[in-house]
């Protein structure tokens, strides 16, 4: 068996972790090939040393562009490796411009393809990660979904039965993996994480291109600032519209908030479980918050992952619901509300990837 797995981008790092390593102990031949989508050390090699991913064999190196600009390239350079190697499957994760991009190119060379995060919808179109999913979902020879939702929203869309496969959410697989090595890093007690602070992400568009919302943002981070430490890690995209919009040495200069570099995976995941709660617009996080049962208020209208709201401690908010939002979030948790585990989040959905792939 020879996989190909198809990486660009931070959230597409975690996933593709442990299903190599479970490849790894079948003994199967793998090629990971980087796009380049994320460029920036901090967004990309810094993981592949943490979670000890092979380096790999072929990058892109797409860099930034536009959607269609980024997804053409990828397309362009990736084809005459798919088309040189012949993997048995290629292998792709997540919603972003390089999992569509090589879900066309291997369609079009009839190279088995499979989805890892499969099913996952915000039925929101305005999203471009919406877009990609759909597409990919559509092209995809095996269908690996992290929640039985996902599943039942394949089969509404007319997914053949036995191109879905359940298998759990492989993020959790490399969560428990890595978190003893989270815990021990101390970066968490040097930054200042702790009971009442507030861990904020935020990079999508939707939230930090336009200048009034981003203004809004600012001053609601300010606002929390009277009350909590807010520790904000800064997306460079999101950095760099602070500065175009004049907001970055005020929000910087504010009373208790501290806005820092970046952050690895490793030092991600243990903010978030010391934080007293988490405000973000990540998928990643809203999962990974629903296992470490820290309370996440997700700052956007929609997810495509509703579990982690059904089964979590995950609530949509707005910016004018924030303040009483998160003044109940805490409230549940000091109260010692306990939240549901989705069904296997367990830590071995990675070797289920396996298992579905030797099976189809």
């Amino acid at each position: 068996m020879h996989l190909l797995h198809i990486a660009g981008a931070r959230p597409n790092f975690p996933k593709l972790a442990p299903v190599h390593r479970a490849a790894c102990g079948a003994g199967w031949q793998q090629t990971i090939v980087h796009t380049g989508q994320h460029y920036d050390a901090a967004l990309s090699d810094q993981f592949f040393e943490e979670l000890s991913i092979p380096h790999p064999e072929e990058n892109l190196e797409v860099g930034s562009a536009s959607h269609a600009v980024q997804t053409a390239r990828i397309m362009e350079r990736l084809e005459p490796i798919l088309d040189a190697r012949r993997p048995d499957w290629v292998l792709v994760y997540g919603d972003v411009n390089s999992t569509v991009a090589a879900a066309l190119v291997a369609s079009k060379l009839g190279i088995r393809l499979a989805h890892v995060e499969a099913g996952l919808r915000s039925y929101d179109r305005t999203m471009p990660e919406e877009i990609n999913r759909l597409v990919t979902d559509r092209l995809a020879n095996l269908l690996l979904t992290p929640s039985r939702d996902a599943s039942e929203t394949l089969r509404r869309e007319g997914e053949p039965e036995d191109e879905i496969a359940f298998v759990g959410n492989v993020m959790i697989d490399t969560l428990l993996h890595s978190l003893p090595a989270a815990r021990a890093t101390g970066f968490r007690d040097r930054i200042g994480a702790g009971a009442e602070s507030i861990v904020v992400t935020l990079h999508r568009p939707s939230n930090v291109d336009e200048p009034a919302r981003l203004t809004r943002i600012a001053n609601a981070l300010r606002q929390l600032a009277d009350r909590h430490t807010v520790l904000f890690p800064v997306h460079p995209r999101t950095r760099q519209r602070l500065h175009d919009f004049g907001l970055l040495e005020s929000l910087a200069s504010a009373r208790s908030v501290k806005l820092i570099e970046p952050v690895g995976y490793l030092d991600s995941i243990g903010l978030a479980e010391a934080a007293a709660c988490v405000l973000t617009d990540s998928g990643g996080l809203q999962e990974e918050t629903t296992f470490l049962r820290v309370p996440c208020l997700t700052l956007r209208p929609n997810t495509e992952r509703p579990i982690t709201i059904s089964e979590g401690s995950n609530r949509l908010t707005t910016l004018r619901a924030l303040r009483d939002d998160l003044d109940l979030a805490l409230a549940r948790r000091a109260a010692g509300e306990a939240f549901p585990c989705p069904a296997l989040w367990d830590g071995k959905a990675s070797e289920r990837v396996a298992d579905a792939l030797l099976s189809a």
